[in-house]
Parts: C-alpha cells; structure tokens; sequence
C-alpha cells in the first residue's frame, strides 16, 4: 500500500472512529500519532508537544474563552424573557408576530452568546408555548426556533469564524466584516417567510387577541429600553470595536467579558455560584477547542506527509471543475457531512482538506469561510444528528413530536439554500464590507 493510500485509510479510519463515539479530539491525537509514527518515526511526540504549546499561545485563539464566557455570562443574567416580551409588544402588529418575536430574540440572543444548545434551549421554555397557547402551528413554531437559534453561527462575533480564520489565517476582523450582511440576509429570509406563511395562511399564525394589541407606547419603549437596548449596546460595543480598528478580536471579547459581567450585576443576577459555573463551563469547551486544535494540526501534518492532500487534489484537478462547480461541490460534500457530524469536526478535520485546493481554484478564502459558516447551518437542523432538534425536543411541551419539528425545520434549510444561492449570484454581499472598511 502506498503512503497516499495510507493516509485515506487514515482519514476513513477516523471518519469511522467518530461515527463510533470516540472522542473527537483524542481521537485525532491518537490517529496522528499512530500514523505519524510510520512515517516520521519518534519526532511525532516532538511535534506534538510543540503544538500543544503553540495553540496554548496562539493570539487568535485568546478571544475563544472570552467570547464563550460573555455568552455563559449573558445566558445566566435571566435577560430572555424580558427580550422576548418587548419584542413581541413591539412585533405586535405584524403578521405573525410572536414568530417575528422569536426570530429576532433568537438572533439577537445567539449573537451575544454563540451557543446553540443555550438558546434553543431556552427559547424552547420560553417562545414556544407562548406560540403554541396563541394557536401557532407547531411545526411552524419548532421551525422558528430551531433555526433562530443557529443564527450565533453565522452572525458575528461567531466563535466558528474564529476557528475558521485560525485554520484557514484570514483575518478574523475581514471575516466578521464579511459575515455580517449574509447573517442578517439569512435572518431576513427565515423573518419573510413567516410573515409570507401567516399572510397566505392565516390559520398557522394567528393574529394576536385585542388585549395584547391595545398596549400603552410607554409600556412598550420601557420593555425595550430595559433589555433590548442593553443587550444591543453590549453586541454593538464588541462588534463596533473589532470592526472599526478600535480593537483586536482579544481585546474586543474583554470588553465584552466585563460587559456581561456588569449586564448580570444590572440585573441583580450576578452571584458567586453563577460566576463560578460561567468559569467552569468556559474553562471546560476553551480545553476541548484548545484540543481539537492540537489534534487537527497533527492529524493534517501526518495526512500531508503521507501525500493525502496530494492524492485529493489529484482528483479534483481530473474533474476539470470550474471554479463554481469546485465550490458547488465543496458545500455539497460539506453538506453530506453535517448529517452524521457536528460543525467543529467539519471545521477541525475536512475543511482544511479543501483550504489548499481554494488556491488552485482561484477562489477567496474569505468568501468561501462565509460560505461554510452559512451552510454548516445545516449541520444543526439536519437529521440525523440535527442536534437542535433534539435540545429542542428536550424541552418541548407534550403534543411536539421530533417528526413535527423535522418538518417544521425544512422550510428554514431551504431558506440557507436561497441565501447561499444568492451570494453564488452576488458575491458583493461577502466583500462589500470588508472592502468598505479595509479597502
């Protein structure tokens, strides 16, 4: 067997090994080292310890604990439910505008924490009964906040574009500039098809009663005042500062660590036992990031040296693919891997499989970043896995069936086709920005 062909059995063996349960990040570690070791000998442990010290000291990498601590902050200030209120008093006279509600609490609320489970979760206790008792359609309902919630993906400050731009070494700055108008597109897409839904079919959306649209203004612009405004301030502050040069992604999740901070004293929720589990739970994923990273950097350099990336572009270059179709083919096999796979294996292992052949091809790591961050979208919403179907499914009142929420979430997955169509068509909305503010 030549050593192309044993670095493929590597990347199945590996492939099969996570379908199996093993722990992603050991298990690249172990792979990398078994393989590395027939082809290097004994400087693999060598190489290992020097990249476990190089993630540990990686600047990019310093931003990931500190964004994950202000979502953890954030989720615990008890901020939701007031959200979610003074949204739907101010949706109140749209159609259907609890889902409108709940789309824009799930943006907002997955931009400040980048945490998937958290606000399906959460909006799952919160949003859903609130539609299902106002006689929403329940697949329509499990559809909002499935797909609302996967929003923190795309929407900057994302923790996958960090990972993303780490992997890749785009800037993260140009890639949250970049993601930022194709964020707010997709929520766009998923807020027009509601209200399209409601206004063709009023039965799925009903209006709400007399009592709720005869609210005072004061009550109102208080609610918002009050949660949105805060929340808003805190997400701008972090996204302004990175985006205009006025800090680094590092020195802009500080800012926004202290601000979640203060968020939760303004509160009143901020107590030892709430601080010491947002420690906790940051400490706990930033080891699991840190190790995924050790991992896939040891995996990749044993995959290259045993001539695997070679083999695969090989293969790709005997396509004679296009440029678009190289593309379309990447987001399709992405795509196939999000059902049995979550998105930090698809991010860690198999794009940078794909990051030499961008080059071949012609195509802007930072489009194509932009581009797996909407589609890995998919991953969360997809089944088998569709791991938000399940957070939500934990949490759903009696009647919602997985079947009913696997419909519901189907319109959703075709409104990220429509968005990924869109920029195929019109790629400005990726480097508009970017080239706005850095030229």
């Amino acid at each position: 067997m030549s050593e192309p062909e044993i670095g493929i059995l590597m990347l199945g063996t590996l492939v099969i090994l996570i379908m199996l349960g093993f722990p992603i990040a050991f298990t690249l570690i172990a792979m990398g080292i078994g393989f590395g070791y027939f082809a290097i000998g004994d400087i693999i442990f060598s190489l290992l310890v020097q990249r476990a010290y190089g993630v540990m000291s990686n600047d990019v990498l310093i931003a990931v604990p500190l964004f994950l601590f202000m979502g953890y902050m954030v989720e615990r200030a008890n901020i939701l439910d007031r959200l979610f209120l003074s949204l739907q008093l101010a949706a109140r006279g749209m159609p259907a505008s609890l889902a409108v509600a709940s789309l824009a609490t799930c943006a907002l609320f997955a931009t400040a924490t980048g945490i998937v489970g958290a606000v399906v979760t959460l909006m799952g206790l919160l949003a859903l009964p609130a539609m299902l008792n106002a006689g929403y359609d329940k697949r329509l309902s499990s559809g909002v906040i499935c797909a609302g919630g996967c929003l923190g993906i795309l929407i900057p400050p994302s923790i996958m574009l960090i990972l993303y731009g780490a992997m890749a070494g785009v800037s993260v700055v140009r890639l949250y500039a970049a993601a930022l108008l194709p964020g707010l597109l997709l929520a766009g897409l998923y807020i027009v098809y509601v209200m399209g839904r409601a206004m063709i079919n009023p039965k799925v959306a009903p209006k709400l009663s007399a009592e709720k649209l005869n609210v005072p203004l004061g009550r109102v612009y208080w609610g918002l005042l009050t949660s949105f405004v805060p929340l808003f301030v805190l997400i701008m502050s972090v996204l302004g500062a990175i985006l205009f040069g006025l800090a680094t992604p590092h020195e802009a999740a500080g800012i926004g660590a202290l601000g979640a901070i203060l968020l939760a004293a303004a509160y009143r929720q901020l107590t030892l036992a709430r601080l010491r589990e947002a420690v906790f739970l940051t400490a706990r994923t930033s080891a699991m990031v840190c190790w995924l990273f050790v991992g896939s950097w040891i995996f990749s350099s044993v995959f290259s040296l045993l001539d695997g990336h070679s083999l695969i572009e090989h293969w790709i270059s005997g396509l004679a693919l296009t440029p678009l179709q190289f593309l379309l083919l990447a987001q399709l096999m992405i795509f196939l891997l999000g059902w049995p796979l979550e998105w930090t294996e698809i991010i860690i292992i198999f794009v940078p499989i794909f990051l030499p052949l961008l080059y071949m091809f012609g195509i802007d790591p930072l489009f194509f970043g932009v581009l797996v961050a909407l589609n890995i979208q998919t991953s969360f919403m997809t089944p088998p896995m569709a791991m938000s179907a399940f957070y939500l499914k934990g949490v759903a009142p009696k009647g919602v069936e997985l079947n009913d929420i696997f419909l519901g979430v189907t319109p959703f997955l075709l409104m990220v086709f429509v968005a990924m169509f869109i920029l195929y068509v019109v790629p400005d909305i990726v480097f508009w920005l970017p080239g706005v503010l850095y030229g």
